[in-house]
């Protein structure tokens, strides 16, 4: 390639002195990752996909280069529609110069720069090239996804399922190995969310699965239990949820019972049905995650598919949602401390979308610390519209100002592109820069060896001490 090399991403990149570099090269850098929560293909996983361009593996499936080209006025033919793989490239590349100063400017140069070793600016007038040469040296077994997974230093990666998947691509890989653990988390949405479109028709699906008829409430929670019981024995440790918020409002056995027979029969549901339902569903399956030692985690906050139009035309994860602004503390702190007054309280991990909920998550893990486990509530990395520079410092700054920051378990990549560990680097260099301000300004000790632990712990040590992988 004859392409100029700009050095953009430095040795030094987002580290602003002397400290913060030491912190990240000596205590940083090379330890390994745990990506505790991911959305990766465990069937390409499996099957050591090859990607065929730089198009797929990149473009395909990625919602936030998406929203940047429908800005740019880039048509949707050249975005999802039916373009070329290079053409829908050189679209991203005319899109690139466009996005300075957000986020997705520094992990494309970063993407390209660690899994490549292309050190380019990726413009219109170097799509072309940039393109041929990653997509050539993807097509190598050198860059099939086992392989782009273990050079980055992974050391686990945790997919997210479904209750109805068959985790037949986890035994896979269990039983063949590529020196990466890959495990799962449970995520049971779809039957949490009693109000939702197509529920009735994935409670026939979990019915075939588990072989229970699903006629009641009770039944629900038997096939519920039946399918963790099967996540649990194929090394399932965690579970994940994605709701606006919790709900609670409680409800006796018979009023649930009554509440799931009306949506057996297609009668519509008031909001109130829908948060009973929610609140005693939702503890049922805390008190299973406690009884088997899982982590659970909550992801809240997000206002999802608001374009109706182009939800109808493209359908869900496209690109069209939002931060909320829903109300989480009162009902959230009900909800812990139902499980705790029993103590059924697993470990938890609250992530919120909202920035302005940050110190209130920060605030409300300190309830629920009750000495037995170090660091048993926390307080997640910044998520999805907050896994940026400032998104992260104002995460580590809430974290650190109301609990402790010692005790974090880290960055992860929520990601279902195998391009993204780079996000863990950006994560990494974030706070060493963070941390290394405040040693030079004497807000910390001048002690190398006592920060320095704390990165690396946040790192990695935290996170492999406290999801016993």
């Amino acid at each position: 390639m004859n392409m100029v090399k700009t050095g953009f991403i430095s040795d030094n990149f987002l580290l602003h002195n002397s400290f913060a570099e030491e912190l990240y090269h000596t205590y940083a850098a090379n330890q390994p990752i745990i990506d505790y929560h991911c959305h990766l293909s465990p069937k390409q996983m499996a099957e050591n996909h090859i990607f065929e361009n730089l198009t797929q593996i990149w473009i395909y499936g990625d919602h936030y280069k998406w929203r940047a080209m429908r800005t740019l006025g880039i048509n949707e033919n050249y975005i999802t529609g039916k373009a070329s793989d290079i053409e829908k490239f050189e679209a991203w590349a005319k899109t690139v110069p466009y996005t300075l100063r957000n986020p997705l400017y520094h992990w494309t140069h970063l993407e390209l720069k660690r899994y490549f070793d292309i050190d380019t600016m990726l413009t219109s007038r170097t799509a072309f090239e940039i393109y041929s040469e990653a997509s050539e040296k993807l097509n190598s077994i050198e860059f099939s996804c086992q392989n782009l997974i273990k050079n980055m230093n992974v050391e686990v990666v945790c997919t997210t399922e479904n209750p109805t998947d068959s985790l037949e691509y986890h035994q896979n890989i269990t039983k063949n190995g590529f020196g990466v653990k890959v495990s799962t988390s449970f995520r049971p949405d779809k039957a949490i969310l009693i109000a939702n479109e197509g529920y009735n028709a994935y409670i026939s699906e979990l019915e075939k699965v588990t072989q229970i008829q699903i006629t009641t409430y009770k039944s629900l929670c038997d096939a519920l239990e039946n399918r963790i019981n099967y996540f649990h024995e194929n090394g399932c440790r965690l579970s994940d949820h994605g709701l606006n918020y919790i709900p609670f409002v409680e409800a006796s056995d018979t009023e649930l019972e009554v509440i799931f027979e009306k949506k057996m029969q297609g009668k519509d549901l008031t909001a109130k049905d829908d948060e009973k339902f929610q609140t005693a569903l939702l503890v049922f399956l805390g008190e299973q995650y406690h009884n088997r030692g899982w982590v659970q985690q909550f992801h809240l906050g997000a206002l999802r598919n608001n374009n109706s139009r182009l939800l109808e035309r493209l359908g869900a994860d496209t690109g069209f949602d939002s931060i909320g602004d829903f109300a989480q503390a009162v009902t959230l702190s009900k909800f812990l401390d139902a499980l705790d007054k029993n103590n059924k309280l697993a470990k938890t991990i609250l992530y919120n979308l909202n920035p302005a909920d940050n110190e209130l998550l920060a605030s409300m893990i300190g309830n629920f610390n009750d000495g037995l486990v170090k660091g048993k509530m926390q307080f997640g990395s910044g998520w999805w519209f907050l896994d940026q520079k400032e998104g992260i410092t104002k995460q580590l700054n809430a974290l650190s100002n109301i609990g402790l920051l010692s005790c974090f378990v880290g960055m992860l990549t929520d990601s279902r592109s195998f391009l993204s560990y780079p996000r863990h680097e950006y994560f990494r260099r974030v706070l060493c820069n963070l941390l290394g301000e405040e040693m030079k300004n004497g807000e910390l000790p001048d002690d190398m060896e006592l920060v320095g632990k704390m990165v690396a712990d946040i790192c990695y040590n935290n996170a492999k001490e406290y999801f016993e992988f």
